[in-house]
Parts: structure tokens; sequence; C-alpha cells
């Protein structure tokens, strides 16, 4: 009873606990192996995709970009205006021995685009020594007169010619045309009165009064008065109505509606006219009943050579 054994704790007491330490040491071991083999596999990867790039790379270099049996031997422009081949050549920048596989395109077409005297490019490459352009040249309509005064104080006249839109561009040097300046059939209209904020080639009129003046200027182009009459000027600084002074010393006011049914007005006010023996001094067509009308003796009016409207375009090409 004296030498009977207390109770302990088993809890205690233990003798032994689990070692994990092996385990752990093996997780370890195990995910090295599997990331140092990843790493492996993507740099192997990495070294394939590089060398295929670059073998890649000379293969096409040397089969396509740098192959002389691709090389531009051809160059065709067409265009439906007046700019000489060699000028749009230059303005392309593209010559005679470039390869046409490692031509940017839309490179030359942005080139071409870009300048004010050109609407569209056409760029179309045919295999293996040809490159064919076709350019849309924008037509000069009118005239816009700017004054600008240099650093010096002085002042200077700009002329700008504008196309039907309303674009405006420096008129072509005669270096820069395939084909002569004729002053008395390019004489344009001038385009009065109309504001403009920091005119620049390739730039806009987006005013009511321009586009108005504009499409005045278009429709009588192309109608019967062209034959009879000649636009000088256009007066675009009244808000309602557009004043033209002709050729023949004729002030001829328009509303700024309804202009190619005013120009059938005064095609007939002008038979009319012809058949008494007069001519017309002063006429407002915005008016639509009873148009005032002002005649002076058809004697006294510089006669009009005939001349027949212009074509909507007139098509050129150059190759």
């Amino acid at each position: 009873m004296f030498f009977r054994r207390k109770q302990q704790n088993r809890r205690l007491g233990r003798d032994y606990v689990l070692d994990v330490r092996l385990r752990s040491s093996q997780v370890k071991a195990a995910r090295s192996r599997f990331m140092g083999i990843s790493a492996a596999v993507l740099f192997g990867l990495a070294a394939v995709i590089f060398i295929a790039w670059r073998v890649g790379g000379w293969a096409l270099d040397t089969l396509a970009y740098e192959n002389p049996a691709f090389n531009l031997t051809s160059l065709e422009i067409q265009t439906d205006g007046v700019i000489s081949t060699e000028q749009l050549r230059q303005w392309a920048k593209v010559k005679v021995g470039d390869n046409l596989l490692a031509l940017d395109l839309a490179q030359v077409k942005k080139n071409l685009e870009t300048l004010p005297w050109i609407q569209s490019v056409s760029v179309e490459r045919i295999l293996p020594h040809h490159l064919r352009l076709r350019i849309s040249e924008r037509e000069p309509i009118a005239q816009v007169n700017i004054h600008r005064q240099r650093p010096t104080g002085e002042w200077q006249q700009l002329a700008f010619q504008t196309d039907f839109e309303g674009w405006l561009m420096l008129p072509l040097t005669q270096q820069q045309r395939g084909v002569p300046i004729n002053p008395a059939a390019e004489q344009l209209p001038v385009i009065t009165g109309i504001k403009l904020n920091d005119p620049q080639p390739g730039r806009r009129l987006d005013s009511t009064q321009a586009r108005a003046a504009l499409n005045l200027v278009s429709i009588f182009d192309h109608s019967q008065m062209a034959g009879f009459m000649e636009l000088k000027k256009v007066d675009a600084s009244a808000p309602d109505v557009l004043t033209v002074t002709t050729g023949q010393g004729g002030e001829i006011t328009f509303g700024m509606s309804d202009v190619d049914q005013q120009i059938r007005r005064w095609h007939d006010i002008q038979e009319m006219g012809q058949r008494m023996g007069k001519a017309i001094h002063t006429l407002d067509l915005g008016v639509t009943n009873n148009i005032p009308a002002q005649w002076v003796d058809a004697s006294s009016v510089p006669p009009v050579p005939p001349k027949l409207p212009k074509p909507w375009r007139s098509k050129k090409k150059h190759v």
C-alpha cells in the first residue's frame, strides 16, 4: 500500500512524439524538383520560340523582303487631274527598285492623301514587279483671297483655291503640273465676305455662307448660263443672300436655297432680254414673284465668247 505507484496524466507523460520533419523535407524536395523542371521547360520553350522567330525573320527577309525577284520595275500612275506623274511619284515616295513586298501600301496612300490637292488614292500591288496608283484630284472651282500681316508689319495677299467641298489649296506651280497653265480657261470666280480663322492649305471652309457660295458656283458651271455669262465674284458677306458680279458688269442677287431653280429663271430672263436687245444690269432672284430687274442696252455690254459648260469631271490619265 505504501509502495503503490502514483498515477500520472497520460497526456503529460508521453514518451513518443511523431516526427513529421522527414515528411516535410520530402515535400520541399519534390517542390524544388518541380520548380526546376518547370523553369527548364519554360527556358527551353522560350529558346525554341526565339530561335524560330529569328529563323523565320531571316527566311522572310531572304525569300521575300530582300529578294530581288520582287523588286519594283513598273510603276503605273493614273490621275483624273493635272498633276504630273513625276510629281505624284515624288510625293508617294516610291521608286523603281524598291521591294514590292516590303513596301508599306498604307504609308504610300497616306503620303498622297495628306496633300490638299488630292482627294483619294487607291494603291494596288501586282506581284511580282508592278505597282498601280489611282489618284482622284480635287478640282478647284473658286478662289479665296486672304490678307495676312507679315512679321515686318506689311500685308500680303494669298490666293487660295477651293474645291466644291471647301478644301483650301494653293495653286499648283508649272513644275507640279503635267499640262501647261491656261489662264483664260482656268480663271476662277473669287468668293469674298467669308470669315476665316487661321486659313491653311488642307483646311476646310465650313461656314454656311461659304458652303452656299460654293454650291452656287458649282451649279452655275454645269448650267446653260455658263455659255452666256462669266462669274467674276460672289459676295457672301450677307447672311441671307449671295450677290454675284458677272464679267459683263451685271449684279445678280440669289437666295440661299433652290439655287438651281433661280439659275433657270436667270436663263429665261436672259433669253428674253436678248430678244429685246437688252442686257441685265441688276436682278434679284431671291424674290419669287415679280422679279425686279434693271436693263441696259445690249450694245454697251462686252460680248462673251461662246463656251460649253464644264463637265462634272474631266478624266485624264498619266501612265
